[in-house]
């Protein structure tokens, strides 16, 4: 298993998470129904406004479904940043991974790795976390 990823979608999240810093950001990345392929990257509103925890708010959410199935397009990635750990799925995200076809990515930016950025992406199945290869194309 692995993630293929523009480095502009990359360049997007990290500057999102330092944008967003001290709290945690999240968002998506579209792709048309089917395809696997990550194509759009919409950016979502970490609702909890929390350095430790996102979650999109439900009305956020319940829109991006709509947007989803108007365009016949398919969740691919969910991303969100770690501030202050390791770019690792955390229990709470492990417990609210609802998206068995996703790529989980997390982008970490902690103090000590500074001014790099840890970028990594998972499948998270039935409380399973399984790291995959990313592929960054230009």
């Amino acid at each position: 298993m692995s993630l293929t990823i523009s480095r502009a979608f990359v360049d997007a999240i990290v500057e999102q998470s330092r944008a967003e810093y001290p709290d945690e950001c999240c968002g998506v990345i579209l792709g048309p129904a089917g395809s696997g392929v990550a194509s759009r990257l919409k950016a979502m509103v970490n609702a909890a406004h929390s350095p430790t925890f996102y979650e999109f708010d439900p009305k956020d959410l319940l829109a991006l479904y709509r947007e989803v199935d108007d365009k016949y397009e398919e969740i691919v990635v969910i991303y969100h940043s770690h501030t202050e750990t390791e770019a690792y799925p955390s229990r709470t995200d492990i417990a609210y991974a609802g998206e068995p076809g996703a790529h989980y990515v997390l982008v970490s930016s902690r103090e000590e790795i500074a001014p790099a950025i840890e970028f990594r992406s998972y499948r998270i199945i039935d409380g399973v976390v399984t790291e995959e290869e990313v592929s960054i194309t230009d």
